[in-house]
């Protein structure tokens, strides 16, 4: 492994016509003072293109379909004109970000939950139309009512330009691997697009008091508990094996699977008798098989996470609008233990090759 080198350069800042907010109008002036200039990343003496692929949005018209008034925990609002977002790219060095929408209507009634994917699809469509270089975007589907997902699903890959679909990490009680779902899957897996799943909570042990107390426990350890969750069901049940071309991205680092996944092969041997389905590989080969994000949050741990995925399984995410950090780019590219080619896979080449970016 060698030490990277990178470099920026200011060009002239892209013009936008939507506003992202995140907290206050305020806010995002101060983040548009940057001066305009466009960080640009290279390793290796080389250019790279960078890629984020967690990034929240919000459509008020579609949640107001479903009796949601308050957004702020959802993401930005894209409603209104303006170049606030691609002020805070530029200055990060972040070229495209891939927008996702957290699904709050899989408990919707079929009808509305057509709607509300019909408006945020349209909506996510025409938004990356506008700035074609600088934003995709991941359908939002109906997964409570899976025909209709593959039908939505479909159309906006082949019709609306959309690079896959963003999902939770469960469908109101039920498991992604459950058998109700299988359809959807297939359909992915011949579509050959990104799903990327992301948690919404540990609903089950939020109506306990396990969560509650100081420390916002429902998100620390409770959205990657539930990621954590996700996957196991999806390899132990077997779904993987069944469709085995899928490309998943899991946010937050995959939660707490990558970092304990050896325990996962270990249980295979240790209560044989207990599983009751069989798996044609051990559970770590299919952790190296899906993709993560890179918001673990020091560079020790994103070793780690390449260590036991590969480092051609990770993407850069920076779950904007939430500051959980600003950044990503450095992280990549000051964790110990990368070649410059890895990093810039991480930072964009691999991200590219799954949403189909050009260079």
């Amino acid at each position: 492994m060698h030490t990277p080198t990178h470099s920026t350069a200011p060009v002239s800042a892209a013009a936008g016509e939507i506003v992202f907010t995140s907290c206050t109008v305020a806010d995002a002036a101060q983040a548009q003072s940057a001066g305009g200039q466009r960080r640009q990343v290279s390793v290796g003496g080389k250019r790279v293109k960078t890629i984020d692929v967690h990034a929240h949005c919000i459509i008020p018209e579609a949640m107001k379909l479903v009796g949601h008034t308050r957004v702020e925990t959802r993401g930005p609002n894209i409603d209104e004109v303006g170049p606030i977002r691609i002020g805070e790219m530029d200055k990060q060095g972040i070229d495209v970000e891939a927008l996702s929408i957290n699904p709050f209507w899989y408990r919707a009634e079929r009808d509305v939950a057509e709607q509300v994917v019909k408006i945020q699809n349209e909506k996510l469509a025409e938004f990356c139309g506008k700035y074609p270089d600088r934003f995709v975007a991941f359908a939002s589907v109906a997964l409570q009512f899976p025909d209709l997902a593959i039908q939505q699903l479909e159309h906006g890959v082949k019709k609306q330009g959309l690079r896959g679909a963003a999902v939770g990490a469960s469908v109101a009680g039920f498991e992604f691997s459950d058998p109700k779902f299988h359809s959807f899957w297939a359909k992915v897996e011949e579509l050959g697009v990104l799903i990327f799943i992301h948690p919404q909570g540990t609903a089950e042990l939020e109506k306990t008091t396990r969560l509650a107390g100081n420390g916002v426990l429902t998100n620390t350890i409770g959205n990657p508990l539930e990621t954590t969750i996700a996957l196991s069901h999806l390899i132990f049940e077997g779904t993987l094996d069944r469709f085995p071309g899928l490309k998943i991205c899991a946010a937050h680092g995959g939660g707490y699977l990558p970092s304990y996944a050896a325990r996962s092969d270990a249980i295979m041997t240790t209560f044989p008798q207990r599983i009751t389905k069989s798996l044609k590989k051990k559970p770590t080969e299919y952790v190296r098989q899906l993709y993560f994000d890179s918001i673990v949050f020091t560079g020790e741990a994103l070793r780690h996470l390449a260590v036991e995925a590969g480092p051609g399984q990770i993407v850069m995410g920076t779950d904007y609008p939430y500051p959980w950090t600003s950044t990503s780019v450095d992280h990549i590219l000051g964790a110990p233990g990368f070649s410059d080619t890895e990093r810039a896979a991480m930072l964009g080449g691999t991200a590219a090759a799954l949403l189909g970016i050009g260079g």
